[in-house]
């Protein structure tokens, strides 16, 4: 089978209607418009999105609550029983986190948890630390270091 022979399977393809081709097509005069209203004029079709005929929308109609601070940190978490795989006295850094699959992006700022144990002693660089976390890792024998984001 060559390139220039392929062809769509049987019946998986439709032609085009073509409208405003005159009565005889069957799609002349309005060309499947209909008569009068919004949709029938030219370059006024479609309605925004939400836009329920004039009725109140339900964005509007429902309560709202609470709100939404602007100014929060958004942090990976890495809790410590996660950092068994590293081996002992190695530096943790965010870079390392990423390659080895406990935090997705490198850009963001990464939290280590004190949930689980660790008896390693680990140099680990991060952007913030919970206090349980902290020290947990100092009385392993480890170091805690800050990031500046």
């Amino acid at each position: 089978m060559k390139l220039n022979e392929i062809r769509a399977a049987e019946g998986s393809t439709k032609r085009a209607k073509r409208v405003g081709r005159g009565t005889a097509s069957g799609h002349g005069k309005t060309s499947t418009r209909g008569h009068k209203g919004m949709l029938s004029r030219s370059g006024s079709g479609g309605l925004r999105p939400g836009f329920e005929g004039g009725q109140m929308t339900l964005a509007r109609r429902l309560p709202k609550r609470g709100f939404t601070n602007i100014f929060k940190k958004d942090f990976q978490i890495v809790n410590i029983g996660d950092l068994k795989i590293f081996k002992e006295n190695e530096q943790v850094t965010p870079a390392e986190l990423l390659s080895n699959g406990l935090i997705r992006k490198g850009a963001k700022p990464v939290k280590i948890l004190g949930s689980g144990d660790i008896q390693k002693q680990l140099i680990i660089k991060a952007h913030a630390f919970s206090k349980s976390a902290k020290d947990a890792i100092e009385k392993a024998g480890g170091k805690t270091e800050l990031i500046k984001a």
